[in-house]
């Protein structure tokens, strides 16, 4: 089985590739920007990249939406953690976290998938609890996996991880799983 996952961020193409690839589950990688509607719920955001995306290209697709939810900053950057990082990056976040005892965070990720001919518009999401690095630390990942420190990544944050670790806690994956479950359950009906 081969599926369409429209994003620019090679990154999520490469964690999503080997991922679903255990799962016998081929990813084609359309390199093109979604419409990114402005909200503060993750999955809207990414139903509607979904929809739009399916209706250019004609078939059936998938695209991921995340975001950063710091507790010390009342969520924040959460939906917007993209145009966040493109305008003031890590060093920008943890500027904001000066000072800031409380580093709690989580990441989530929704994955939405769109398919118009059988009108199938699904969302699978994922979340992994953490915190706030003092500073950015390993070379691997993408995005803020430099400053993300999973709770069960042994005091590491995702930058320290290859992608086949990352791929077992992260909150991608945990998208990514329940998204290819729900593939294969659907191949069956």
């Amino acid at each position: 089985m081969t599926i369409c996952f429209v994003t620019t961020n090679r990154g999520k193409y490469e964690e999503a590739s080997k991922l679903l690839r255990s799962f016998g589950i081929r990813v084609e990688w359309v390199n093109q920007e979604c419409v990114e509607i402005q909200s503060d719920s993750l999955e809207e955001i990414a139903k509607r990249s979904a929809q739009e995306a399916a209706q250019k290209l004609k078939r059936p697709v998938f695209v991921e939406d995340a975001g950063l939810f710091i507790e010390a900053l009342g969520g924040f950057p959460g939906p917007y953690s993209s145009y966040v990082y493109k305008t003031i990056g890590v060093l920008g976040v943890l500027k904001l976290m000066e000072g800031v005892e409380n580093r709690e965070a989580y990441f989530e990720s929704v994955i939405a998938f769109c398919d118009l001919v059988r009108g199938e518009l699904e969302a699978f999401s994922g979340r992994v609890y953490g915190r706030i690095s003092l500073e950015p630390r390993g070379s691997h990942g993408f995005g803020y996996d430099p400053i993300f420190i999973p709770s069960e990544g042994n005091g590491r944050t995702f930058a320290e991880m290859s992608t086949e670790e990352k791929n077992t806690l992260s909150h991608r994956a945990r998208a990514l799983r329940a998204f290819a479950s729900w593939l294969r359950n659907r191949r069956l009906v």
